[in-house]
């Protein structure tokens, strides 16, 4: 049992804890269908308010969200700079369980004061009145209640929640205790309901009121600083009545200084104000105190389709910090996703998008701003290996170690596996990777030690190629479909001698249906997949991933590695992947990365190298991903 109050009453009930707007919602709908046309127009319902009030404060704490994790415009004002990771994520879940803890305390006033259901939409003295029992009262009594709240007992049972988590963000504004926001709740209360109570009260008063609350709460826990130091110089006693990100980030780090709730004048009364509050914030405000940390490894990833472009930190973190499937509270922000990407099509560079720190190295995840189906337009191509060509060369004159090419960006007709790039700037200092020889290698050990023949789609692609040497020297029969012969003779005499009669060139799926062990690196459509007999694996690295039809078979996910357990910052999942797991084709360059090779990974796979390469990986703590879907 935790301490009186700490726990919230629904914290059980998971997503069902929604139902609690039932009623209003269902008193909404009553008065809009059941009353008179006079009584029923929702201007005048309280539910109707409270209801579009929650919804406006959720987006307020969203917005926030989504402005703090582009990082491609806040990573030279951040404050901290580590990221947040899955555990803070998951901590702070609940983070809205306050915005319904508030309808329900505010439906009672209004039962309790009947003069709140008709209160005019405007009312300028109102204004006025706030503002002073605002800064007469709730300031006051709030700074007073921090401090207490930090005393050993209350901050142990209580307060410790909202600093447990390490880097402030806008979702952990609301993450508190049952306690705590009973308290705010009057911080907030008093201001409205003595207004409303001296007859100056207003719709538009409590609209404002409690969203510029929220908007300022959610400043302070931003952990990007974006009040600029300009405007305390020209008029220097706003320091005192308007609190930065950096203020408030001192007290998250420090814990005993800086207590207010939005004016540092009641720190600087009580003497709890920290006196580095206004350098650190002028060198932050600036952008130059964060500026200076090069990664060590960049994954230059893109986007995959446009739902999955959803699937980023800046739209919902949330979402972005679980495993990608399709939602159905997507569908309705296809059209504007798919305009999005339009936009970005002509406007956008590539843009830098998240980032972890493994073995104290900064890695940073880096887009392409193209979407799957425009690497396959003839016409696109040139602007594809532009925009990658760009980020290899910036990322060669900051200083980053190697750059790792995902998916369609190292595509062998589109650039030759980033051969194109190595051969046109040949003196590059950054090691530019495809990651295919470790994808191999994690394909390759994937398959049973008792296997005598597989079947091999998109068997002359490098990883094709690759997987088909290795095999045929493991003395396994591998029957590789392709209708080029010439292609299959070229890798063929690429075997030793004594393998060569191993590799088999077949032109039909048919030949595959006494197989039970495929190797799709080519899309295959429900018709082919059932060729295959029955209890066959599918082994893939084709993206995005074939449909699982066969329900007798079973298939393999895309060849993926789990980054090792010290790993540092991580709270959002690859597309398709599991929580700290990423593409094998990122592990590569992780490996490369960790190993200090310094030659460049392009073209064709070094088969003699894909045993070396696995090896490093488990060394290094990396461990193959071996789920499976039937």
């Amino acid at each position: 049992m935790g301490a009186p109050l700490s726990a919230w009453p629904w914290q059980n009930f998971g997503i069902f804890k929604y139902l609690l707007y039932g009623p209003f919602i269902g008193k909404v709908v009553h008065e809009k269908w059941f009353y008179d046309e006079e009584n029923s127009n929702t201007n005048h319902s309280w539910c109707f308010h409270l209801l579009i009030l929650c919804c406006l404060r959720g987006l307020i704490h969203v917005l926030w969200s989504s402005y703090t994790n582009m990082l491609f415009l806040t990573r030279n004002r951040r404050i901290l700079q580590q990221g947040v990771d899955f555990k803070q994520v998951d901590k702070e879940w609940d983070w809205d369980n306050f915005l319904i803890l508030q309808a329900l305390v505010a439906s009672i006033a209004f039962y309790m004061f009947p003069f709140l259901q008709h209160l005019p939409l405007w009312n300028l003295k109102g204004l006025i009145v706030v503002l002073i029992l605002h800064v007469g009262i709730s300031e006051p009594l709030y700074y007073w209640v921090h401090r207490k709240f930090h005393s050993d007992y209350l901050f142990l049972n209580y307060h410790s929640l909202h600093h447990s988590s390490p880097i402030p963000a806008a979702f952990t504004a609301g993450n508190a205790t049952f306690l705590e926001h009973l308290i705010l709740m009057g911080v907030i209360g008093i201001p409205i309901l003595g207004a409303c109570v001296m007859g100056y009260g207003s719709r538009s008063l409590i609209y404002g009121y409690v969203l510029i609350f929220d908007f300022l709460r959610c400043l302070g826990h931003c952990n990007v600083e974006i009040v600029p130091h300009k405007l305390f110089e020209s008029f220097p006693f706003l320091r005192y009545v308007l609190y930065t990100p950096t203020y408030h980030s001192l007290h998250h780090t420090e814990k005993d200084t800086n207590f207010c709730l939005f004016m540092p004048l009641f720190d600087a009364l009580g003497n709890t104000l920290n006196n580095k509050s206004w350098q650190l914030h002028k060198k932050l405000s600036s952008g130059s105190g964060n500026n200076s940390r090069v990664p060590d490894f960049v994954f230059l990833a893109h986007i995959v389709d446009v739902t999955s472009c959803m699937h980023v930190p800046f739209c919902l973190r949330s979402f972005s910090s679980l495993p990608y499937t399709t939602r159905f509270f997507l569908i309705p922000c296809w059209p504007i996703a798919f305009i999005v990407l339009l936009a970005m099509w002509v406007w956008s560079k590539v843009f830098l998008l998240s980032f972890y720190c493994l073995k104290a190295r900064l890695h940073q995840t880096w887009v392409v701003p193209r979407c799957g189906f425009q690497y396959f337009l003839p016409f696109a191509t040139e602007g594809i290996n532009k925009q990658i060509e760009q980020a290899i060369l910036r990322a060669d004159r900051i200083g980053v170690k190697v750059i790792s090419l995902a998916a369609l960006n190292k595509n062998e007709s589109l650039n030759g596996g980033g051969k194109l790039f190595v051969d046109k700037h040949p003196n590059l200092r950054v090691r530019v990777v495809h990651g295919n020889t470790l994808t191999a290698a994690v394909i390759l050990n994937g398959i049973p030690q008792d296997v005598e023949e597989v079947f091999l789609t998109g068997a002359t692609s490098k990883l094709g190629r690759a997987i088909a040497l290795y095999l045929c020297q493991k003395k396994i029969r591998v029957l590789m479909l392709t209708i080029s012969t010439e292609r299959f003779q070229r890798i063929q005499k690429e075997a030793p001698p004594e393998y060569q009669s191993y590799i088999v060139q077949v032109t039909k799926y048919q030949a595959a249906k006494n197989c039970k062990t495929w190797i799709v690196g080519k899309w295959i459509t429900p018709r082919e997949q059932s060729w295959a007999p029955r209890g066959t694996y599918f082994h893939q690295f084709v993206v995005p991933p074939v449909l699982p039809f066969r329900r007798d078979c079973t298939y393999g996910d895309l060849a993926a590695m789990r980054l090792p357990e010290d790993v540092e910052g991580l709270g959002s999942c690859e597309y398709t992947m599991e929580r700290g797991v990423v593409h094998a084709c990122h592990a590569g360059g992780v490996v490369h990365n960790l190993e200090g090779w310094t030659h460049h990974e392009v073209g064709a796979i070094d088969v003699d190298r894909i045993d070396l390469v696995w090896k490093a990986a488990l060394k290094h703590g990396l461990r193959p991903v071996l789920s499976t879907s039937k």
